[in-house]
């Protein structure tokens, strides 16, 4: 199945929509093996622009992805079964196509943010966690649906880089990826009937909080299916105790 979807056009980073922590659906973290390492430090606004105007500098014919792109293909790599290295997915956010970058260019900085990025996302998938997309409100009274879709955009981009997800159970995958892939155009679904069969399904988002807590949903359901959390093992009976022995005739 190809989601690769048409690219959208580029935004001006702006400040992301966040959902009100209070009311986010939490899932219960399974209890570390190990003491857990220090949290990431999540990229500031000004950090976040900045990796805006990286990424814009990054010279033609190279196509790299906006900030809102680079959000969901990051999610999209680390929903994969198997963990993909840095040198794997870092081609694609200088190029859609993962095509080399021209010798002399320094990408350290731009790299450096987005593996903090990486980070962030990661242990919040790792444990569960509610996570803010990038995702930016535009200036014009769009639809939901037209907000998301680049963040949705990366997504897709991880998928058909990286298939290894959907090669998974397609009964466990079909209704998050419904959720997701609800935001792009049906004709960017080739070979996808059952996924478009469960997409008509689905009512649209009322408003953008909504589609943004959708995106989340449907990806701690995949990672559900895909990087399982470990069970605890269950507790050890102690051995059955004995009594004193059994009193002969003498």
């Amino acid at each position: 199945m190809s989601t690769s979807p048409k690219r959208p056009p580029s935004r001006p980073p702006a400040r992301p929509l966040a959902r009100s922590q209070a009311g986010a659906r939490q899932r219960p973290a399974a209890a570390p093996a190990v003491a857990p390492k220090a949290a990431p430090q999540p990229l500031s606004e000004a950090e976040m622009e900045r990796l805006q105007a990286l990424l814009d500098s990054v010279p033609a014919p190279l196509e790299p992805l906006d900030i809102s792109m680079l959000d969901g293909y990051l999610v999209g790599v680390l929903l994969q079964p198997k963990a993909v290295q840095a040198f794997q997915w870092m081609p694609y956010v200088l190029d859609g196509e993962g095509r080399p970058a021209p010798q002399g260019f320094d990408s350290r900085e731009l790299m450096a943010l987005a593996k903090r990025r990486h980070q962030e996302l990661n242990r919040a998938i790792a444990e569960r966690q509610w996570f803010d997309p990038w995702v930016f409100e535009l200036e014009d009274e769009a639809e939901p649906s037209e907000v998301v879709f680049p963040w949705v955009a990366g997504f897709a981009l991880a998928t058909d880089v990286f298939p290894e997800l959907m090669r998974q159970d397609a009964s466990e995958l079909l209704e998050p990826l419904a959720a997701l892939f609800m935001h792009l155009d049906p004709d960017d679904l080739e070979d996808a009937d059952d996924l478009l069969e469960e997409i008509e399904t689905l009512e649209p988002p009322s408003d953008l909080e909504e589609a943004v807590e959708g995106l989340v949903s449907a990806c701690l359901l995949l990672a559900d299916v895909t990087r399982p959390q470990p069970r605890p093992e269950a507790a050890r009976r102690p051995p059955a105790r004995r009594g004193p022995p059994t009193r002969g005739r003498y």
